[in-house]
């Protein structure tokens, strides 16, 4: 937007705030009451008004929103241009890389390269590189900050790089926090203000980012989720993000959570109900007057998990809770001031009068029902009373080790045997409620006497530093420490899969006897593969959780009726004994916590540690890459790049690479967690001089195309239905029986001019948002993904990427064709009449003959058919620069 103009409804209008007078688009001058509209749409309502140019934006756009249809299926495109992005590193390397290497396509195309810059503010927070290799001693924080520093050196260089080289991005260095509690507690705003031809605009705080937890700002009252890496570039290069007008949810909370009780507890159990609900691809909303009892804190450990239900977003609406936690955490009174002024004013702010919404349906959920729970063990959905914990880990036991299992002594490694307990994630370590129960928890095992059992990996990844000053004043951090909760990294550790290796010892006995080794963690993932390699079953808990299974050291340990351990009276000590009330809690909190810690740990967050101080970064409008790096290296999606695109074509001549079940996730798909030695890219980092002690993760390489590519469908626990019994990466081809690592196959078929097809079932493609899950697909060749049902980021991310996204028909899938993926498959109608939800007719001929069937073109929307025809989202905006 270059000035500030009227719209065709002249919502136009004036307030004034700490002495200022700002612009904004009143959304009371609108011809009917926005009210009735969820505070969501009501965001997305005042998003339009501004941005009407009777182009992307409409008058007839904003007519349809404001007379949404609660009970509608979403079937109108709107464009949503989100006011800022954010980024953390695994995702938004590889987003500063295609910026760079769109610039260096820029000046061969004969176009200005500094055209390709961002339009929107974006912070990039470097959180996802720190790993726990040292643990439970007072040094673990500098051994494992100095090992970061060493095995990120080239990453950071050129992130410095792109902090100089753009203009509107900015870098949170390593050590700082995890992104989303940063977001919380110092980025966000609320309300924007922007100054435009010397008048003062205000309006919402909206983004968008890389990462599939930005929903977390939404318990700020903050409009945001999570999208791929390739879509979150277009809204910083000004595409706006083209969305269906959206069902929404209500989740009416009622009651109080009962003593004892956990935010934890709460959202596992919104994840249960909301995924039987079925919210995939609607907004959630939480209203109702239990709403008013949930701190910030709380609010965003539900919101936070948005993904794990299944939901583009959980939103709670501005309130007074909303300025305290602004002010307590040292946001300037001004702003503090505007946003309750203009969410008074705009309707925006919920008042005990405030009547309710209309939802496209609701969910009662009473806070007084909640019961201690964790979930596990592969899915965060899959909830589980406390009090039930123990059978349901046995019963899961004999199903997995039928007849084989390893009972062995509790006071030993075996069967059942927790190996990490992490105290990680911005879900959690956001919230000081948790963290100052687990805190005193410690506090009280200690004066008991007990310890954490000697194979168990302990670790605490504090969100943020002020999460180190509070629990300090509390006089807690010495108590975690005597436990082996030291502090590891400020940055996202086991919760994504940077948990390190075990020692040597337990992997070694893990893996001789075939043990089923467990992880407890306060994080929001758990799937397959995702922890440890030497891990099978995971399970989310709150902090205190996380302790107390530290302390029995099984999973297959009942904390009603066993004791954790015995004091050196002999007494038995229960976890009865341990568990700190919430009277105990708020008042350790309301000592411990105080706004002075938040100014301060933010008065010079871009300024970063000395290691990121003295790192001697390159300058210049473009990246000069380097031939030998193993980290950065330039992309090859634009070698064959022209000025107009060219025709789609049909897919003929195909075959499968790999056929997939159900759920499987982007952490199936995308490269994630260590670089197995034996693996394509293990040896592509070995014949490039690389040891297998520096392969560090495939995250920390997301910025060399060659690495992700030969990890892509990598995932140890991956089930291709081409190779039963196989798990992890492998296929065969079509007429050959023989075992081949998935990369290798694609290289074959691309020899051979093989167009490739992945074949899979529901919710393909749920989970993170990671960009490579799509990037990687592309680049081994796929042309077309066939699935039951897709999850909303990695269609979007697909179609990003040029691949096409079909789904069967109604009822049909590959096992009710009699499809085996061993046929040669042909896709007719994309050439001629390829248009969003339209039908496609797929031809397999096998040895049984022609299997004719057809599927949906899951291309949502207009915009998104431009960014097909194109070949993805970035080419179609190279082509549209000026």
């Amino acid at each position: 937007m270059q000035k500030i103009s009227s719209n065709s409804f002249g919502t136009l209008d004036c307030l004034t705030s700490g002495g200022k007078e700002y612009s904004f688009y009143n959304l009371n001058r609108l011809p009917r009451d926005s009210s009735r509209l969820p505070y969501c749409l009501r965001i997305l309502l005042e998003n339009l008004l501004r941005n009407e140019d009777g182009k992307a934006v409409s008058s007839g756009d904003i007519n349809i929103l404001l007379n949404w249809d609660s009970q509608a299926a979403p079937e109108h495109e709107i464009a949503y241009t989100p006011a800022r992005v954010i980024l953390q590193d695994f995702t938004g390397v590889p987003s500063v890389v295609d910026l760079a290497v769109m610039r260096d396509a820029m000046s061969e195309m004969g176009k200005n390269p500094g055209l390709i810059n961002p339009l929107v503010p974006v912070d990039l927070v470097i959180d996802h590189s720190v790993q726990v290799d040292f643990f439970g001693n007072a040094d673990s924080l500098e051994n494992n900050v100095r090992k970061e520093f060493s095995r990120n050196q080239e990453r950071y260089n050129f992130l410095k790089w792109g902090q100089s080289a753009f203009s509107n991005f900015r870098v949170v260095p390593p050590s700082t926090g995890i992104i989303h509690q940063v977001n919380l507690e110092y980025l966000a705003r609320v309300v924007f203000s922007r100054e435009i031809e010397g008048e003062l605009l205000a309006y919402p705080d909206t983004l968008v980012g890389t990462d599939s937890h930005t929903t977390m700002i939404n318990g700020l009252g903050v409009l945001g989720w999570g999208v791929g890496g390739i879509e979150a570039e277009a809204a910083m290069l000004g595409q706006p993000i083209s969305m269906l007008i959206p069902q929404v949810v209500g989740v009416r909370l009622g009651g109080k959570l009962r003593d004892g009780v956990t935010a934890t507890d709460l959202v596992l159990t919104i994840v249960e109900a909301l995924r039987k609900e079925g919210v995939v691809g609607k907004l959630v909303e939480f209203f109702g007057p239990g709403v008013p009892e949930l701190s910030i804190a709380d609010r965003a450990t539900l919101s936070n998990m948005a993904p794990e239900y299944g939901a583009t977003c959980a939103i709670f609406p501005v309130d007074g809770k909303t300025l305290e936690y602004l002010q307590l955490t040292g946001r300037d009174e001004s702003l503090v001031n505007l946003v309750e002024d203009y969410s008074k004013t705009q309707g925006l702010f919920l008042e005990k009068d405030s009547g309710e919404a209309e939802y496209s349906s609701v969910v009662e959920i009473d806070l007084n029902d909640i019961e201690l729970s964790i979930a596990g063990p592969r899915r965060p959905q899959d909830r589980i009373r406390l009090s039930s914990a123990s059978r349901s880990f046995s019963a899961f036991l004999d199903t997995a080790k039928p007849g084989k299992r390893d009972g062995g002594r509790k006071d030993e490694l075996r069967d059942g045997s927790v190996v990490i307990a992490a105290i990680t994630s911005c879900t959690n370590t956001s919230n000081p409620s948790v963290m100052i129960g687990a805190g005193l928890l410690a506090k009280k095992a200690v004066e008991a006497g007990l310890k954490s059992k000697p194979w168990v990996k302990t670790s605490l990844g504090p969100g943020s530093r002020v999460v180190t000053e509070y629990l300090r004043q509390a006089g807690l951090e010495e108590y975690l420490d005597k436990l082996g909760f030291n502090n590891v990294g400020y940055g996202c550790t086991t919760c994504i899969g940077n948990s390190g290796p075990l020692p040597e010892e337990v992997s070694l006995r893990i893996r001789e006897e075939g043990l089923l080794a467990c992880s407890v963690l306060s994080g929001n993932r758990n799937f397959e593969g995702r922890i440890s390699p030497d891990v099978k079953a995971n399970y989310l808990a709150s902090p205190p959780l996380v302790i107390a299974y530290a302390l029995a050291g099984n999973m297959d340990f009942d904390f009603d009726t066993d004791p954790v351990g015995t004091d050196p009276g002999g007494r038995d000590i229960f976890m009865r004994d341990l568990w700190p009330d919430s009277a105990e809690i708020e008042k350790c909190m309301a000592a411990a916590v105080n706004r002075e810690q938040f100014k301060t740990v933010y008065k010079n967050i871009f300024e970063g540690t000395a290691e990121w101080r003295e790192i001697d970064s390159p300058v210049g409008e473009r990246f000069e890459w380097y031939p030998s790096s193993t980290y950065i290296r330039k992309p090859s999606f634009f070698e064959t790049l022209k000025e107009e695109p060219g025709a789609q074509r049909d897919i003929n001549g195909a075959r499968v690479l790999v056929m997939l079940g159900d759920s499987v996730t982007t952490d199936h798909i995308s490269p994630a967690g260590a670089i197995p030695r034996e693996g394509p890219a293990g040896r592509y980092l070995v014949e490039h001089g690389v040891q297998p002690v520096d392969f560090n993760s495939f995250g920390s390489r997301r910025g060399n195309h060659e690495v992700m590519v030969r990890g892509t469908f990598g995932n140890i626990r991956l089930r291709n239905k081409l190779v039963p019994g196989v798990e992890g990466g492998f296929t065969r081809m079509a007429g050959d029986s023989s075992l081949i690592s998935i990369f290798d196959a694609a290289e074959k078929y691309k020899e051979l001019g093989t167009p490739l097809l992945v074949i899979a079932g529901t919710e393909y493609g749920s989970g993170s948002s990671r960009d490579w899950a799509a990037k990687g697909t592309c680049l081994l060749g796929v042309k077309a993904v066939i699935a039951e049902s897709y999850e909303r980021i990695h269609r979007s991310n697909l179609i990003g990427m040029g691949v096409l996204p079909l789904q069967f028909g109604n009822g049909e899938n590959a096992e009710s064709l009699g499809l085996t993926g061993m046929e040669e498959y042909s896709i007719n109608g994309i050439s001629e009449s390829l248009a969003p939800g339209t039908a496609l007719t797929v031809k397999a001929a096998g040895d049984a003959g022609i299997t004719e069937f057809q599927v949906l073109v899951r291309i949502d929307t207009p915009n998104e058919m431009d960014y097909y025809r194109n070949g993805g989202i970035l080419h179609y905006v190279l082509r549209n620069a000026d």
